[in-house]
């Protein structure tokens, strides 16, 4: 295996099963005497994305008024809908 003049290498994808990484993966390296020690920190694209997902989700539920804060995803369908308001669902 070479190293290109960008200091590149490419990963033997048999490694790259067994260790649980996927294109958007993320990795670091770190030294261990003279070696050159590769670690998986996250395992693919799906992971990022859901971990992306929770983040936007608990930014929006943050900026919610304090009577939405306590409304299920249902419920906030519902109103978004206009099935039902938060207000009437709370006091039925």
């Amino acid at each position: 295996m070479r190293v290109t003049e960008k200091g590149q290498v490419t990963i033997p994808k048999h490694i790259r099963v067994a260790a649980g990484v996927a294109p958007g993966s993320e990795v670091a390296f770190s030294l261990e005497g003279s070696r050159i020690v590769f670690t998986p920190l996250s395992t693919g694209a799906k992971g990022d994305r859901r971990a992306k997902l929770r983040a936007a989700a608990a930014k929006v539920r943050s900026s919610l008024s304090p009577e939405f804060r306590q409304l299920g995803a249902t419920e906030i369908m519902e109103f978004l809908r206009g099935d039902s308001t938060p207000v009437n669902r709370r006091q039925r």
